[in-house]
């Protein structure tokens, strides 16, 4: 019991130190996540701010600053909170033989460092595009999905206004992909994570962007507005473009749909009024089937 309480001790405070010299920029600015979504966040922002869709928008839209507060929580503060938990974890399944190589199938080390991370980004993304697609198939998964698409005017800060819940749902998926290609985790990751980030900051932005022909492979904001419409066909009752970053998901499995390219459409889902306004009520939410 002393050995656990020493890894989940250790692990808490290893991220709180983290965060806290990420904030402080003693991290190298490149691997600094907390400096990566602030300059992110403002550069997305500032195209929001002098090219809006949604002209009548404003700049401080309706859930600008709830979502400002999940963007830190769900990165950084919820990060501290469970990292004790998963590193206790990790000691429980190294101890019975499951480690970050002993189930992979795939080995990358031969190819060049850009290949790694394409093939990284691609598996990474299908799993997260497939996760999506049960949280919005199954009750007790939409049920803590419903905070994300409680958002009713479309903003770059939407994209990571989500329940803690998925972070328990993504984690485990997003280190068994890791396992898959051989541990694969080096120090280059982090331009995948600035990848992802920036894209999904542009899906959920007030601007119109459609990538042409290359919307077949992106997932952009006009694909990802459909995603969080009110009024859908019956045929698309449990959601449509369910791409994280790359569309070609959804175009694959034909849950693709976007009709027109009008900004101006009604957002949220059927009993959306029961959601509360508050975040901290927020972060209760969906425990509750009658959510």
């Amino acid at each position: 019991m002393e050995e656990l309480l020493e890894i989940f001790v250790k692990a808490f405070f290893g991220t709180i130190d983290w965060t806290v010299n990420s904030i402080l920029f003693k991290i190298t600015w490149y691997t600094n996540y907390f400096l990566g979504l602030v300059v992110i966040s403002l550069a997305v922002w500032f195209f929001e701010i002098v090219f809006p869709w949604r002209k009548e928008q404003a700049v401080f839209r309706k859930g600008f600053w709830i979502d400002t507060v999940y963007m830190f929580f769900n990165f950084f503060v919820f990060a501290i909170i469970i990292s004790g938990v998963y590193a206790i974890l990790e000691q429980f399944f190294s101890s019975i033989g499951i480690t970050m190589t002993s189930i992979s199938i795939i080995d990358l080390k031969d190819l060049p460092m850009w290949g790694q991370l394409l093939i990284f980004f691609l598996v990474s993304d299908f799993v997260q595009w497939f996760t999506h697609v049960l949280l919005h198939k199954f009750n007790f998964l939409w049920r803590f999905h419903k905070v994300h698409h409680s958002v009713k005017e479309m903003g770059f800060a939407a994209h990571l206004r989500y329940h803690w819940m998925e972070n328990i749902f993504y984690k485990p998926l997003k280190i068994f992909v890791v396992m898959l290609l051989g541990g694969f985790e080096p120090e280059q990751a982090f331009i995948v994570h600035f990848i992802a980030i920036a894209i999904g900051h542009l899906n959920h932005a007030n601007i119109k962007l459609t990538y042409g022909p290359l919307k077949y492979i992106f997932n952009n904001p006009v694909m990802h507005l459909y995603h969080h419409a009110y009024n859908l066909p019956k045929e698309h009752r449990y959601g449509v473009n369910f791409a994280i970053s790359l569309s070609l998901w959804d175009y694959i499995f034909k849950t693709n749909y976007i009709p027109e390219a009008s900004g101006n459409l009604t957002l949220g889902y059927n009993d959306d009024t029961k959601m509360p306004k508050n975040f901290f009520k927020q972060l209760f939410y969906g425990f509750r089937k009658n959510h």
